[in-house]
């Protein structure tokens, strides 16, 4: 509980520098009054507007507005939508969970069976595929797998749809996308684990009582490997939640990864802001979960 507490006690230091960060680049990024105003607006309405959105005030005192402004939870409004920014991104967030839960369940079924499978079977033809499946989906771009698997089951086939989010159909295709990367990095991860624990002491002797191989290698063995898959598990979630970018502008899925894309190229501060802080946000709360799974899955970690 006390490790819990501080834990939790750093996120907020943490949370005020990622803040400062994103609020010095959106600073220098440029006027947000020559994207309001068209190029022959009066210098009088550019002033004005200026003024009216503090814009012509020190660096600090914008900053510490900003900082007030953030811990009631106002990010500013969205001049492109005219809305709450965070509101924005809140009504896009389930979208991005959705598919971010769905890649990671893709991937936890591929990797895992492929993973003790290679690993049980080393050095072996199976073993090789594996590996090399492995190697050859990590090497490969999410966005040209997207595209393929596009022409291949939308246009050709005609089995699924191209874009959008409505029903389940809808979420396949990008789901097996993101999972398919994630799945290539945990197998390679999970047989080299694997390996190292069948390699023990405790498991020839588990196999010297005569238990069968597959309570040696699922329930001694594998038991022990899942301190790493939790870590990758974890990160790898905490960076779909703002690493789908691509994925989602692809299918035009409507997620914070296109919502973010969209806000970059029209310079819509507000938005990026209250993404930036929403992703952080998750990224933090992630590996505190995985740190706190540890102790569950290996009694002999201990935290202070």
């Amino acid at each position: 509980m006390n490790y819990f507490i501080k834990r939790v006690l750093e996120i907020i230091p943490v949370l005020f520098i990622i803040s400062f960060i994103v609020f010095v680049l959106v600073f220098v990024a440029g006027d947000p009054v020559a994207l309001l105003l068209p190029e022959d607006a009066p210098e009088e309405a550019v002033e004005t507007l200026r003024t009216s959105l503090g814009l012509d005030d020190p660096f600090y005192v914008q900053y510490g507005r900003y900082v007030v402004n953030m811990l009631q939870g106002d990010f500013g409004d969205s001049f492109r939508y005219g809305q709450d920014a965070m509101s924005l991104v809140l009504e896009r967030l389930p979208a991005t969970l959705e598919l971010a839960i769905a890649s990671i369940l893709v991937a936890i079924m591929i990797a895992i069976p492929l993973g003790i499978w290679s690993s049980t079977k080393k050095n072996s033809s199976i073993d090789l595929v594996a590996t090399g499946a492995a190697v050859l989906g990590k090497a490969m771009p999410n966005f040209w797998l997207g595209i393929m698997l596009i022409l291949l089951f939308s246009v050709t086939l005609d089995m699924l749809p191209v874009s959008g989010r409505g029903s389940f159909s809808h979420l396949i295709l990008p789901a097996i996308t993101l999972g398919t990367g994630i799945a290539a990095e945990m197998t390679r991860l999970i047989r080299s684990s694997m390996l190292e624990t069948l390699s023990q002491d405790y498991i020839r002797t588990a196999k010297s009582k005569g238990l069968r191989t597959g309570i040696v290698v699922y329930k001694h063995a594998f038991r022990n490997t899942l301190v790493p898959v939790v870590t990758i598990i974890a990160l790898q979630t905490s960076t779909l939640i703002g690493g789908t970018l691509i994925t989602e502008t692809v299918f035009a899925w409507p997620g914070i990864g296109q919502l973010l894309i969209q806000a970059v190229n029209t310079r819509d501060m507000a938005i990026v802001q209250a993404c930036v802080m929403v992703i952080a946000f998750f990224v933090i709360v992630m590996n505190l979960i995985a740190d706190l799974l540890y102790q569950v899955l290996d009694p002999r970690i201990r935290y202070k």
